[in-house]
Order: C-alpha cells, then sequence, then structure tokens
C-alpha cells in the first residue's frame, strides 16, 4: 500500500512539473511585463484584422448608409439574392486572409496579428437557436485554425478577440454589428451566455497552443448601464461589465489556465471605473488610441493602472491617422515598454494602411446606387462587380503602402530619410515619389497630423486621400504622362525632398512638368541645404481647365552617386506631376 501510495506521489510531482513546464511556453504575464516561455520581455507589434469577419461599413465606403455588416449584407442581397449573397460572402472571407497575408506581414516586421471575430461564424444567433440550446459552426473554428497554423509558421502570436459578440456588445454599432431591433449583449441574459459559451469552446480548442497570444474577451464596449453618455464614458461602475468579463474568465479558466486573457474597459476600451479589482493574475489592461496628442500624459492614466495594480498594458488597437502619428504613437509606447496592435490591414481605396484594396469601376456603380438611388444595376452586374471587389482583397492584387511600413518600424527609430523609389539620372522623378520620412526631413507640408480629439479640430492631412499617408496632399493627376498621381495644394514654403543617383557629375536641365492657376507661384532647388538654384517663377498655365506645361530649369550642378534634392516652394499654388532630369 505504501509502494502504491508513494508511487501515486511521484506521479502526481511528476505531472505537476510536467504542467509547469507545460505553461512556461506561453505568453504570460510576470508583474508589469507580458512574457516569453523563459521570461524575456515580449514587445508586441501586431495588426489587427479588421474587415475580414467583421465588416465594417466604412473599411467599404458604405458608412453613410450601411455602416453595420447586417445592413451591408441586406443591401446585397436586395441585389442578387440570397444564393449569390452566399457565394459572395464565401470569396470574401477566403480572400480577406491567406498564408500570404501573415508571411507579408511577418516579414514587414509585425510579430503578432489581432483576429477581430464575429460570433456568428463560430455559433447561431439566439432567433435561431431551438429552446435555448447552443450550437456551433465549423466555419470559424476552421478560419481561425488555419490563421494560427500560418502565424506559428511565421513564430507570431495570434491574439483572439471577440468583435462581435451575440447581440451587439455597443452603442457604437458599426463595430459589432449591433442590431437595434433585437436585444443587445446587455439585454438578453441568452445572449451573455452564448458568449460565455462561446470563449470556453475556443479556449478548450486552443488551449495547448503556444502561439495563440491570449484572448482579448470584449472588444470596446460602449454602453450606458447608468450614465447619461450612451458610450458609457461617464460611468463610474460599470458593474455588467465586470460581472460578465469575471464570468468568462471563470468559464475559460475551467479549461484553460495557461493564457493571458486581455481585458477592455467601457468607452471603448477606456473607461475602467469600478473594474478593478482584478480576479485573475494572468491579465493584460488593454487601452485604444486614437486621435490624441502622443504625450506621455495621453497614457498615463494606464501607466498608473500598471504601477498600482501591478499589471501589463497592451495597445490594442490604433489607427486611422497620419504616417507622422503613426510614428509618434508607437515610439510613444515603445519608450514605455507597451506592445500595440495597429488597424486594419485591407480598406477599399485605403491610405491610411499597409495596404489598399482597389476599388473596382463595377463596385462604385454599386456604391453610387445604394448612396443615391437612380435605376438598379442588373443581379448580373452586381454579382460580377461584387465577386471582382472579393477577387481584389486577395495579396497579390492589394497595393502595398511602403511609406506606412517604413513609418511604423524604421521611421520610429530615426530620422534619417530613404529614396521611395530607385530614382536614376538623367530620367523622370515623379512628383510623388518624394523620400520616405518624417515631416521636416523627407517633406515640409503644413497640415500632417489629426489630433482632433484634443483640439477640436479634425485635420485632412494628405486633403487627396491617395497614394500615401504623410502630409504632402496628393491627387489623381489626368495628365498623359504621369505615375497616376499629383502633388497639389501646394503651400508657401513647403518643400519635398527626392534621393537621386547621378550616373555622372555635372550639369544637369530639369524639366518640371506643372499647372497652375496662380501667377506668383514660384519655387528654388536646393541640396545638402544650399541653394543650387535662384527663385524660379512657374509662369501661369489655366484659369479654370488644367493645362499642364513643362519649365526647364538649365545647369543644375550635381555630385556623381547620392544627390538628396529639395524642392522648395516659396510662393505655393502650382499643381506638380514630375521633374525631368536631362544630362
Amino acid at each position: 500500500m505504501k509502494k502504491i501510495y508513494f508511487g501515486l506521489i511521484i506521479f502526481y510531482l511528476v505531472l505537476t512539473s510536467y504542467n509547469d513546464v507545460s505553461a512556461q511556453k506561453f505568453l504570460h504575464t510576470e508583474g508589469q511585463h507580458i512574457v516569453d516561455g523563459n521570461g524575456k520581455n515580449v514587445l508586441l507589434r501586431g495588426l489587427g484584422l479588421g474587415g475580414w469577419m467583421v465588416q465594417e461599413g466604412y473599411m467599404l465606403q458604405t458608412g453613410n448608409f450601411a455602416g453595420s455588416q447586417h445592413i451591408i449584407k441586406q443591401k446585397i442581397k436586395d441585389l442578387i439574392g440570397e444564393e449569390k449573397t452566399k457565394l459572395f460572402y464565401d470569396a470574401y472571407l477566403a480572400n480577406g486572409v491567406t498564408k500570404r497575408d501573415i508571411d507579408s506581414l511577418s516579414a514587414w516586421g509585425f510579430n503578432s496579428v489581432r483576429l477581430p471575430m464575429h460570433y456568428n461564424l463560430y455559433t447561431p444567433p439566439i432567433e435561431d437557436e431551438k429552446n435555448g440550446e447552443i450550437t456551433w459552426i465549423e466555419k470559424g473554428f476552421r478560419m481561425t485554425d488555419d490563421l494560427l497554423k500560418w502565424c506559428k509558421e511565421n513564430k507570431m502570436y495570434l491574439i483572439l478577440d471577440l468583435h462581435a459578440a451575440p447581440g451587439g456588445q455597443g452603442n457604437d454599432a458599426n463595430i459589432s454589428d449591433y442590431d437595434t431591433t433585437k436585444p443587445s449583449l446587455w439585454e438578453s441574459e441568452a445572449n451573455q451566455k452564448k458568449m460565455i459559451a462561446l470563449w470556453r469552446k475556443l479556449a478548450n480548442r486552443y488551449k495547448n497552443e503556444p502561439w495563440i497570444g491570449g484572448y482579448d474577451i470584449i472588444n470596446e464596449p460602449n454602453w450606458n448601464f447608468t450614465g447619461e453618455n450612451k458610450n458609457g464614458c461617464d460611468e463610474t461602475s460599470n458593474a455588467p461589465l465586470r460581472e460578465l468579463m469575471i464570468a468568462i474568465t471563470k468559464a475559460i479558466r475551467e479549461v484553460d489556465t495557461n493564457h493571458i486573457i486581455f481585458i477592455e474597459g467601457n468607452c471603448w476600451g477606456n473607461n475602467y471605473e469600478g473594474i478593478f479589482q482584478l480576479w485573475d493574475d494572468n491579465t493584460v489592461l488593454s487601452f485604444h488610441k486614437y486621435w490624441n496628442y502622443n504625450t506621455k500624459n495621453s497614457i498615463q492614466k494606464f501607466l498608473d493602472y500598471r504601477e498600482v495594480y501591478n499589471v501589463p498594458i497592451w495597445l490594442g488597437e490604433s489607427g486611422e491617422n497620419s504616417n507622422e502619428w503613426f510614428k509618434e504613437a508607437i515610439s510613444l509606447v515603445e519608450r514605455n515598454n507597451i506592445g500595440w496592435a495597429f488597424w486594419p490591414m485591407k480598406k477599399v481605396d485605403n491610405t491610411a494602411g499597409v495596404t489598399s484594396v482597389t476599388k473596382n469601376p463595377g463596385f462604385e456603380t454599386l456604391l453610387n446606387y445604394w448612396k443615391h438611388g437612380g435605376e438598379q444595376p442588373t443581379e448580373e452586374f452586381a454579382f460580377d462587380a461584387l465577386m471582382q471587389l472579393a477577387d481584389n482583397y486577395k495579396m497579390e492584387h492589394l497595393t502595398i503602402k511602403p511609406d506606412v511600413i517604413d513609418a511604423m518600424f524604421r521611421q520610429v527609430h530615426t530620422n534619417t530619410t530613404k529614396a521611395f523609389s530607385k530614382n536614376s539620372i538623367p530620367g523622370i522623378i515623379y512628383a510623388t515619389e518624394y523620400d520616405l520620412g518624417t515631416n521636416g526631413y523627407a517633406y515640409l507640408d503644413k497640415d500632417f497630423i489629426n489630433y482632433r480629439i484634443d483640439t477640436g479640430k479634425p485635420v485632412s492631412w494628405n486633403k487627396g486621400r491617395k497614394m500615401r499617408n504623410d502630409g504632402v496632399d496628393i491627387q489623381t493627376c489626368k495628365d498623359q504622362k504621369s505615375n497616376g498621381y499629383e502633388v497639389f495644394d501646394i503651400q508657401d514654403g513647403e518643400w519635398l525632398q527626392y534621393t537621386v543617383m547621378a550616373e555622372n557629375e555635372g550639369d544637369f536641365d530639369v524639366s518640371l512638368r506643372y499647372s497652375s492657376n496662380v501667377s506668383e507661384a514660384s519655387f528654388h532647388f536646393e541640396n545638402d541645404k544650399k541653394h543650387i538654384s535662384k527663385e524660379i517663377i512657374l509662369p501661369k498655365t489655366t484659369n479654370d481647365e488644367v493645362i499642364y506645361k513643362n519649365l526647364t530649369i538649365e545647369n543644375l550642378k550635381l555630385s556623381k552617386g547620392e544627390n538628396k534634392i529639395k524642392l522648395v516652394f516659396d510662393n505655393g499654388g502650382a499643381i506638380l506631376n514630375y521633374l525631368e532630369f536631362k544630362k
């Protein structure tokens, strides 16, 4: 009997030791730090896959008339019917994120991915269940399995984020696909039970997966439980939110003691009044940050939480601003050992992201119909347009945004500039292909960042919203020869810098291709902060209709090899297409 008892003790000790070692493979918390299995601090640098499992209208340019996914879907059904709508969404989801997408994110420098999930890919809405039962849909789980596999192959952490909870968790309906005609998450016990069961199911499925970085259990709740602000920004207790998060944590811990639980406050994730004390020792506080100053004071509240409650903090969502703001925000949080996940990866006709989805002409026709009415497109036309849009979501069809990627990774650590493209002269340099870098170093523009939350004044940093995400204003160019874009709305004193490689030292003639409806526009060239030309007047070319002309500047002296040339506008008002250097 003693031998059996002793053997059981040894077995228990071995099993306990194994579980402890196993647990250490996982990302977890140690005091105020997120660490890996070796106890090494991990700074998460991630991207949210917004718009994939949960469509938000502004990403598809339907926000003015169809913000929530269920409204978007209904408009599509009205045009092409139930069966073809299913075919479209199957293609949209299949193309929205693939292995090639995750490989690309890894190559660009990201070490993590935040997956915004819609519950209805994993379990039906309560209206479709019978007798209060909870059933499951395999599609969402398979999609998550595939994504995890691709992340594992790239050694990237996958953070699961319930973006659209059963019933919807916020009055900002577009975010969570909240249907105001049905009970919300907060108004339905059945919805809450379904949400708890879903998290238990997910945790049980992924409990042994170390490349799952954690569970972001409820995205941006924004609900007034007792206060007057409908988005919960004046709540002082947040009791229902706290109770639900505790219940979800309990359900997760019944099957999974390994993974981090990320929590978010009310008011789009930032109101933690009444949430403390914390109930789990492997918890991270998430906050979201948009359109405010990037000073330490802007995050001080969360730094204080970290110190007082000895808990790590994470910038779980941010973005939708200029490259300059991105650089500032990432520099700020990384200086304070805070990881981040920016937003999102794919949007239609996008500048403020790492990629852009092409808006095909057929989809443009559908947008115009939905917005303005008129003759309804045929079912065949609408289906073809939507399927083309779905195809445009493939990585191989996206436009990659090197300026955004450069701002998020390289520019965070330096003010040095680098060439946007290989500019060898003699040859043409397009005006929009100025150097990669920060305002004041690669270019100078007076409107280059949006601090509207703090200033009350929204700023369109790139007024044309084309090609690049800097302060330089870029619009579509209709000149016969161009790269498709031109610089416009040039103000007095603004400038652009171009890194060019000259085959030989010598004098070059430079032909400026421009349009101007003002008589006083003028510019000069600089090299290494020295004038290398006199101020030159750009003669007026037009009054109303855009007319392009060339103006040649002779004998610009350049060195062999690399030259950093500034085109400085002493007086603005012109539109610039390209510069052509001739020996």
